[in-house]
């Protein structure tokens, strides 16, 4: 498989990954008024918790996001060029023309994270499942 269609499919699974934690907090508090069931799986909101909470302390650690890093190498490889300032900053430059040091960036990130965790609080996750496991009968 040539190198930019492998970037390309890299591309798409981090703006599925963006869309995941942005859209899933959207969906959560949407969810909690308007009754969904779903947005208080626990399973969903851990991972939508480690999600965010990942992006975090990548963002505080000054680590380069890898699926930015596998795309700039397979870009590179194949003759175009990468992004200057991270996956998100880049997209966020070129949508907005924002131009921020990366303390900004890694500040939206820490306040998004922190909302994230504030929707704990706001719609509660199911700990407990809602209906009874079957016991097992005895022979």
């Amino acid at each position: 498989m040539p190198n930019q269609t492998l970037a390309d499919i890299i591309l798409l699974l981090h703006a599925g990954f963006i869309a995941f934690v942005v859209l899933g907090l959207l969906l959560i508090l949407t969810g909690g008024v308007l009754k969904w069931r779903w947005v208080r799986n626990r399973w969903f909101r851990l991972a939508h918790l480690a999600a965010i909470g990942l992006v975090v302390a990548q963002a505080w650690l000054g680590i380069t996001c890898p699926l930015t890093t596998l795309e700039n190498s397979l870009r590179a490889r194949a003759g175009q060029p990468g992004y200057e300032l991270g996956f998100i900053a880049d997209r966020v430059q070129r949508l907005i023309f924002f131009q921020a040091d990366a303390w900004v960036f890694s500040l939206a990130y820490t306040v998004f994270g922190l909302l994230v965790l504030t929707s704990f609080w706001l719609v509660r996750p199911r700990w407990k499942p809602t209906h009874p496991t079957h016991a097992a009968t005895s022979l």
